[in-house]
Formats: C-alpha cells, sequence, structure tokens
C-alpha cells in the first residue's frame, strides 16, 4: 500500500548516498548534497526509456525546468531505480541537459520514501512509483503521488501541475522545434542564440530523414535551419537573432523570451 501525501508531507528526505557517474565519472551524491539549503523539484519514475517516462514525464520536466528555475527552484532532479549508466545514457537521448539525473540503483531513496513497489510480473524487479514533489531545504514541502492502481498511471506528477502549484501565474514558455542540418553554420548560430536564451527545443535533424521536400512541405522553404516557435514560423538564423534581439532602447536582458 502507497504512503498518504499527508504522511510525506513535513517530513525529512530519506538520507541515503547515491553511486552516480556525472560526467562519466564515479562520484557518491549524497541527499545533503542534492537537498541541504535547497529548493528542489523530483520527479521520480519506474524506469529510464519506458514509455511514458521518455515521452512526457522527462521531456516536459526538461522542457519547464528554466521556468521552475525562475520560480525560485534550485535544481530540478530525475530519481529512477537504474544504473548510473542507463541514466547516463537514457539523459544523452533525451537531451535533458536541464536535468539532475540521479541513479537509485538499490532503490534505497525510493524505499526510504516508502516508494519502492514490486514490478516482477513485468520483470522490471522493484521499481520506483511515480510521483513528484517539492523539497526545502530537505523537507518534503509538497508531494504529488500517483493513484494506487493498475498500470503506470501518470496523472497527478507532471510538470506542469508542479508548475501550478509553485506558480498559478506562471506561463509556460511555448515550445520550440527547430529543423536543421548537419554541419550547417547557420543551424549552429540558430542554436547558439537558444542556448543563449536558455531555451529548450527539440532539434529534429536531416539525420533523422527530414529531406529538402520535408522541409519545404512543412515550412515553406528550403534553407536550413528553419525554427518554430509555439506553432509559427520564425525562419531560418537571421530570423531568430532577430526575434530575440532587444527592443529598441531597451538593454540586451529585456530581449523577449519564446512566446
Amino acid at each position: 500500500m502507497l504512503p498518504s501525501a499527508a504522511s510525506l508531507e513535513g517530513k525529512p528526505v530519506p538520507q541515503v548516498t547515491f553511486k552516480a557517474r556525472p560526467g562519466d565519472e564515479w562520484r557518491d551524491i549524497t541527499s545533503d548534497e542534492l537537498f541541504k539549503g535547497k529548493t528542489v523539484v523530483v520527479f521520480a519514475l519506474p524506469g529510464a526509456y519506458t514509455p511514458t517516462c521518455s515521452s512526457a514525464h522527462l521531456p516536459r520536466y526538461n522542457e519547464l525546468a528554466p521556468v521552475l528555475r525562475e520560480n525560485g527552484v534550485d535544481d530540478v532532479v530525475c530519481i529512477t531505480v537504474n544504473d548510473p549508466f542507463v541514466v547516463n545514457e537514457w539523459q544523452r537521448s533525451q537531451e535533458a541537459d536541464n536535468i539532475t539525473m540521479i541513479p537509485d540503483g538499490n532503490g534505497d531513496f525510493s524505499e526510504g520514501m516508502g516508494l519502492l513497489v514490486d514490478k516482477r510480473e513485468l520483470g522490471f524487479g522493484k521499481r520506483s512509483w511515480r510521483y513528484s514533489m517539492l523539497v526545502k531545504d530537505g523537507i518534503v514541502d509538497k508531494i504529488f503521488i500517483e493513484p494506487d492502481k493498475e498500470g503506470d498511471p501518470f496523472e497527478v506528477s507532471d510538470a506542469d501541475t508542479m508548475l501550478r502549484h509553485i506558480n498559478p501565474d506562471a506561463r509556460p514558455r511555448e515550445p520550440v522545434v527547430m529543423f536543421s542540418k548537419p554541419g550547417c553554420p547557420y543551424c549552429a548560430r540558430a542554436k547558439a542564440v537558444l542556448k543563449a536564451k536558455g531555451i529548450t527545443y527539440t532539434d529534429i535533424s536531416q539525420d533523422q530523414k527530414i529531406n529538402t521536400s520535408v522541409l519545404r512541405a512543412v515550412s515553406g522553404e528550403m534553407t536550413w535551419p528553419q525554427v518554430f516557435i509555439g506553432g509559427k514560423r520564425i525562419g531560418g538564423a537571421e530570423a531568430v537573432e532577430a526575434h530575440f534581439a532587444p527592443a529598441p532602447g531597451a538593454p540586451a536582458s529585456d530581449a523577449s523570451a519564446a512566446s
């Protein structure tokens, strides 16, 4: 039986040591290192590469991480009961650079939360139940635990629910998509602008069998890159630079966000 949110809120997170490989080097990371003196959003999930985790849970937190940080969050942490090699490769494949990935390989943290569950019927062994929480200085301030029912419920631990809890008036940035071509200097320019603005984007590369005909069908153009924000075509590198340029007379820091 899963614990209730009320039984966990106001309690300290488990004190454990995670065996991780940030930068592909072994390092012990303690609970205090992650949480002490910080405001941290945590989302925990059953496993790397699994459908809901890869298609929705991790990508949306990665997308909203800059907005969460703008609203007082110091770090966004993903905890999964996988080994560090799997976790690192999953982060690379998802391009989830805005997330601190923590492998709970032995399930110690998940067990300490009371949220380690038996998934042997799926061949998974023991895994974390799906949940998210806001942790302030090592204390669980708010936790959203998925309902205890069959399957893989994903109803309350999503990034948008967490953002609304932290700031109901926060406005998430519009999704950004770039169609790019390997080795294209104009694509590199556009990516540099988005990176400088802290904007997460989905890169649809020619490597993914996106040819010029597809690009033209989608954008009406035949030149790379083509950037879309919130479904609206912005254009190539020069158009992206112009879109994020400061308004006349405004300092550079006042350049408009992706909206």
